[in-house]
């Protein structure tokens, strides 16, 4: 292998790393923002898990491009009853979080920065 193809290699699996690291640091960052979202309405985060539904790619507030991440988890209002919530995130900003009520309906909604 030449010297130009050794870079490409290493660019590559640098940038695959650095992908790796952001998506687990995100992931915790939503994982913290559901369980403080449930916790806000006295309900139960089940599992201790947020799920990864969407990636895509959008532009921020200074219009510069970021990762537009969905996740999917499930909480319990009565320890028996699983409901469904989504949060997505605009880079590491809320762009919205929609948590089911028992009657179908959206119970909690934010946007803007992480609380």
């Amino acid at each position: 292998m030449d010297d130009l193809s050794t870079l490409l290699i290493l660019a590559v699996f640098g940038l695959l790393v650095w992908f790796w690291a952001d998506s687990l640091r995100t992931r915790e960052l939503a994982l913290s923002i559901c369980a403080k979202a449930c916790a806000k309405i006295d309900a139960q985060l089940l599992d201790d898990t947020v799920a990864l539904r969407r990636i895509g790619i959008a532009r921020n507030t200074r219009g510069n491009a970021v990762w537009r991440r969905t996740y999917n988890f499930e909480y319990s209002l009565d320890r028996q009853q699983r409901l469904r919530g989504s949060l997505t995130l605009r880079g590491r900003l809320v762009e919205s979080l929609a948590i089911q009520s028992p009657e179908g309906g959206t119970q909690f909604e934010q946007e803007g920065p992480p609380q």
